[in-house]
């Protein structure tokens, strides 16, 4: 497998594990620095770190803070931090405050996501509401440019009073969704058997972002923003990275073998289960698997088989 670096970097340790066959590296890194770790490619000015770079705040300041062309063709307006390196399968985590109060029309967001045509995606959404009503926790995962799989929640708890953990968790076997340790949701890889996509090639980077949805964030898009509330802002803190750094399709085989072993990798203990489906039994208010009107009365394979 190559050689095992390690490397201390003030508070936090780099484990670098080095593969000889391509320019695969593993590597975790706790607590680490968003300032060191992140670039601000979208409207920098309204985003600041905290003093020891371990915070990081984005602020939405008006309807005009910048545009952005997504996939359907929305104008959406973005603050957007972006992970300066790229990597193929691990976990990705961190702290977020949402935007408290009136936060109706925002979305602010953690998710993973390659760039390019076709592109795969894992998405963590926080869709705002009126005050006094509960944000909206909206999952969904790209893959060859499909998505269109869409889970949602209702928190179990208040997701402005503090900060709460928030973890995406991706192997060659499947994705988790975690919440403050709980998972929430799983999507297994069923492509060589079932022929249903699943993100394995692409690297992706970890992105963080608040922007404005007017469209359809909130109640279908019948609440706008109120922007004589600006600035919303959403706080994160404590960027928790255990990835294999890739840049190039050429290390996909070696970063799948490196997140392979283990039963972890690829079922969920247990306990696991029985929290994320006392979750799903009480907190799910959308799940596409049974949106038979949708699919014209079928649903899509992945839907027929085990999720878990």
């Amino acid at each position: 497998m190559g050689k095992t670096a390690s490397y201390t970097m003030g508070s936090s340790k780099l484990l670098l594990v080095v593969f000889a066959a391509a320019a695969a590296a593993v590597i975790g890194l706790a607590g680490a620095s968003f300032r060191d770790e992140c670039d601000i490619p979208w409207e920098p000015q309204n985003a600041r770190f905290t003093d020891d770079g371990s915070g990081l705040s984005l602020s939405l300041v008006s309807n005009y803070s910048g545009t952005y062309n997504y996939n359907l063709k929305y104008l959406l307006q973005l603050i957007n931090s972006r992970t300066k390196k790229q990597f193929i399968f691990g976990s990705v985590s961190t702290l977020i405050q949402l935007v408290p109060g009136n936060s109706a029309g925002t979305v602010t967001t953690y998710y993973t996501s390659s760039v390019g045509d076709n592109h795969d995606e894992i998405d963590f959404e926080f869709l705002g509401n009126e005050t006094g009503q509960p944000y909206t926790i909206h999952t969904n995962i790209y893959a060859n440019g499909k998505g269109d799989k869409e889970m949602q929640f209702k928190p179990w708890f208040n997701p402005t009073d503090g900060y709460h953990n928030y973890t995406v968790s991706w192997t060659p076997c499947m994705i988790v969704w975690y919440i403050d340790g709980t998972p929430i949701r799983v999507f297994r890889n069923y492509e060589e058997n079932n022929g249903v996509a699943f993100p394995t090639k692409r690297p992706m980077y970890g992105y963080s972002s608040i922007w404005a949805a007017e469209d359809w964030a909130t109640q279908g898009g019948r609440v706008k923003a109120d922007w004589s509330k600006a600035p919303f802002v959403a706080n994160y803190r404590g960027l928790n990275v255990n990835v294999c750094e890739c840049s190039t399709n050429d290390c996909a085989t070696q970063c799948a073998s490196a997140f392979s072993s283990g039963s972890s990798a690829c079922q969920l203990s247990d306990s696991e289960l029985a929290q994320m489906r006392k979750v799903q039994d009480e907190y799910m208010i959308y799940n596409y698997c049974v949106d038979f009107k949708r699919y014209n009365g079928s649903v899509p394979v992945e839907c027929s088989l085990s999720q878990q």
